[in-house]
């Protein structure tokens, strides 16, 4: 598992990981200038591999459980051969990414040491204000996408440690609160540099190989201790059946139908039956409803266990299979869609209150 290095080395490392990560969380809760990230604790950071697997994550909100390791793995795939010391990727893509709404803009940094590719930190904070036609760039007439605010398609908004520019002036023009919509991307990306130097750090004193070896390590021994929780849970299928009042364009209830089968070290989440995407702006994006049934599942397992990508993942079963592991999510066509079609509906606010139903 851990290739040679003691058992003891390898646990001063993994406590190093975690510790970097609750810095990198800290950090940004006490340099961002919006209420909504330092009071309401609207964020979550994380560290993950090279490969974009997370190992350890920080959350103010579970909302945001897991998200970070997506929007890493988009920028991975956006962005492969091209990352450079200091770059950072901003996203807020509701369709891809671990994306929610676009309010929630994600940032994610490559760490190298002497200029190896080690890993990623990323972070996911609210922003009071991204633009669109309303203040605070939220409210529930939105009718399409466009109206919702500026998108960033994981773009690189520092590259090799230099802010870009021209990206920041379009941003600033098109919010309504420019220094504190800037404000708080700097203090996301001060929280990313404290991770880099962590890392770097925890490379300088052990070595690369026996960092991405405790790596290894947290991501199989999470995994490890998962399966035997789940293991102990009451076996079977649980069905459970709720409505929102309305989608607050018309006031036709909403149906969210979920049925849990829990059988053979596998959790899995069922919402077939569950309403269309409706007019109004509540309608979840998959990782809203990723999020909303890891936040379920991570209730009725020890507390003490970790949130790293030992925590399953998902295998989505909408027409084709991806990605085996101990926690499976089907909905049937048009129930929490994540497809991207602007025009149709806005689906990018998730009531997040509402999530884990969803």
């Amino acid at each position: 598992m851990a290739g040679r290095i003691d058992p003891f080395t390898l646990e001063v490392i993994k406590a190093g990981l975690v510790a970097a990560g609750d810095e990198m969380f800290l950090t940004l809760a006490r340099t961002s200038q919006s209420p909504i990230i330092y009071e309401v604790l609207d964020y979550a950071s994380g560290l993950t591999d090279e490969e974009g697997r997370l190992i350890t994550q920080g959350n103010g909100v579970t909302g945001f459980l897991g998200t970070v390791a997506s929007a890493t793995r988009e920028a991975i795939a956006r962005h492969r051969g091209t990352f450079r010391p200091g770059d950072v990727i901003a996203g807020n893509d509701p369709y891809v990414g671990g994306g929610t709404h676009l309010s929630d803009v994600s940032l994610v940094m490559p760490y190298f040491y002497k200029g190896e590719l080690i890993g990623f930190g990323a972070n996911k904070a609210h922003w009071t204000e991204i633009g669109g036609a309303n203040p605070g760039s939220f409210a529930t007439d939105t009718p399409d996408i466009f109206s919702e605010g500026v998108q960033l398609p994981f773009v690189k908004i520092v590259e090799e440690g230099r802010e870009n520019e021209a990206l920041l002036a379009t941003l600033a023009a098109n919010v309504r609160t420019p220094e504190a919509t800037l404000g708080d991307f700097r203090a996301q990306w001060a929280a990313l540099r404290v991770g880099e130097r962590r890392i770097q750090a925890l490379c300088e004193r052990y070595g690369v190989e026996a960092v991405r070896a405790a790596m290894r390590d947290v991501i199989e021994r999470g995994e490890a201790r998962a399966r035997q929780a789940l293991a102990r849970l009451p076996q079977g299928v649980f069905e459970a059946e709720d409505v929102i009042d309305d989608d607050g364009v018309t006031d036709a209830p909403i149906p969210i139908r979920v049925r849990v089968t829990i059988r053979d070290g596998r959790f899995i989440a069922d919402f077939t039956g569950s309403s269309p995407a409706v007019r109004g702006s509540i309608n979840t994006t998959w990782a809203g409803l990723e999020a909303g049934v890891r936040t379920a599942y991570k209730a009725v397992l020890p507390p003490d266990l970790p949130a790293n990508e030992g925590e399953p993942k998902d295998e989505r079963e909408t027409g084709r299979k991806r990605d085996f592991s101990a926690h499976k999510l089907k909905r049937n066509a048009g129930s929490m869609r994540n497809e991207r079609d602007h025009a149709e509906r806005a689906r990018v606010n998730p009531m997040k209150n509402c999530a884990s139903a969803r």
